[in-house]
């Protein structure tokens, strides 16, 4: 079994004798139990590993871990964005879960015209909050050096303009002519991949989001939920664009 990754201050990424505490050593000794002699990973979420064996483990919240090798891995080629339209209920942090385990790189969220859900004041600060969270606790459990970020709440016409800057943009769509397992994929750059409500994408999104030049593509001959699409998809582009190679 690979070895357990906690998320660290950029200082703990060394070589050398460092001290894991507070929330994340907590974890580690109360939590995982973890002794001296077993693997452990430090990482700042942003690309960069220390990779060591605990020495100590003392009280409720210290670990001791002797760090042997300091990795930075490079950007991903290509990037994957996926814009995610707002479920309702716990379903956007089951989206953001998968799609981090999966290997996304970042998801935005979108307030989808048909959206049941909205993000609005108080609620929106929360609900982003744990999109993050859920994102860096599944990051951690997937075992990945990098991250993916939750960019803040955006609007049709923000990701009509994030789809325009994009190397390859498409929207899933079930009356799409062309299967995403077909599309013509950039071998760098950014795909940007937006997923619509429950609803699905109103045809006035469709054709704002077809201006920036993003194609209508279909998964497959199934209807899946917004918060599996997402995951189903990235999985897809992953195996195709040599990622999964």
């Amino acid at each position: 079994m690979s070895a357990p990754v906690f998320l660290a201050d950029a200082g703990l990424l060394r070589p050398g004798t460092v001290v894991l505490d507070g929330p994340e050593g907590r974890h580690a000794v109360s939590v995982r139990r973890l002794r001296p002699g077993e693997e452990v990973v430090l990482t700042d979420g942003a690309g960069t590993g220390a990779y060591g064996s605990v020495t100590a483990a003392e009280g409720k919240d210290r670990l001791e871990i002797a760090v042997r090798e300091v990795r930075t891995e490079p950007p991903p080629r290509p990037r994957i964005t996926v814009v995610q339209a707002l479920p309702k209920g716990d379903r956007g942090e089951l989206a953001v879960e998968t799609m981090t385990e999966t290997g996304v790189d970042a998801v935005v969220p979108w307030a989808a015209s048909r959206a049941v859900t909205r993000w609005k004041g108080e609620r929106a600060a929360k609900s982003l909050a744990k999109w993050r969270n859920t994102a860096r606790e599944a990051g951690k459990q997937a075992r990945r050096l990098r991250f993916p970020e939750v960019a803040e709440p955006a609007a049709t016409r923000e990701v009509a303009a994030l789809l325009e800057s994009a190397d390859f943009a498409a929207v899933l769509h079930e009356e799409g002519s062309t299967p995403l397992a077909s599309a013509a994929l950039p071998e760098a750059g950014e795909i940007v991949l937006v997923v619509g409500p429950e609803g699905g994408v109103a045809p006035e999104e469709l054709e704002v989001f077809g201006r920036a030049g993003a194609v209508p593509l279909r998964l497959g001959p199934s209807v899946l939920r917004t918060s599996t699409a997402g995951t189903a998809a990235t999985a897809v582009l992953l195996a195709r664009c040599g990622r999964w190679g």
